[in-house]
């Protein structure tokens, strides 16, 4: 099936040009090239979902989920406030590492590979589900394994260029931690519109 571009995919685009153009900017000015290369990295993801339009039909929900992870990362690394970048920003003093904005832009960002995952099997799946939470299941480890991803992409960063601020190996335990939260939390999301759950 071939789905073409509406006036919606278009001003979606044009935010994510936007947005990229004016961090790499950002970044390419300060030096910061470990940015640089997630901003290839990110027009190699906008590559890949709109070649992959022709056979999916993503919801515009998903592709703005997608469009605020990107722009809470650049905005993550490319930010700081009081000479503090936004990813080591706490959000709630609950210790000296949580919450902060990067375990924030995890959940988000990894709750949106979770739906995706699910818009991606979506057309296998028989209807009604009789089984959620294999579908859940499923679908909440896909979107783990596209962290997983991540962390590899960062891993080679730290690797390739110099003075990374990815973090050691309690920094990588709380993303996948905070990449499974929000996984849990946008497949709940995903099952209450299946089943049109009011929440008061």
């Amino acid at each position: 099936m071939n789905h073409r571009l509406t006036k919606h995919h278009l001003i979606i685009l044009a935010a994510n040009a936007l947005m990229v153009a004016i961090f790499a900017f950002i970044f390419l000015t300060d030096k910061n090239y470990e940015f640089v290369y997630y901003a290839i990295l990110i027009l190699v993801i906008i590559s890949l979902i709109i070649c992959s339009m022709k056979k999916m039909k993503y919801t515009y929900g998903l592709l703005w989920w997608l469009t605020l992870w990107g722009l809470m990362h650049f905005a993550g690394g490319g930010i700081s406030l009081k000479g503090q970048r936004l990813y080591d920003l706490i959000l709630i003093p609950i210790t000296n590492d949580v919450f902060r904005y990067d375990q924030l832009v995890h959940i988000i960002g990894f709750g949106a590979a979770t739906l995706l995952m699910y818009q991606i099997i979506q057309a296998s799946l028989s209807y009604p589900i009789k089984d959620w939470f294999s579908v859940g299941l499923v679908v909440v480890m896909a979107g783990l394994g596209i962290g997983a991803i991540n962390e590899i992409i960062e891993f080679v960063a730290s690797l390739l260029l110099p003075n990374t601020n990815s973090g050691g190996y309690f920094n990588t335990s709380l993303d996948l931690v905070s990449d499974l939260i929000g996984g849990v939390l946008f497949f709940i999301f995903i099952y209450s519109k299946n089943h049109r759950v009011k929440i008061n």
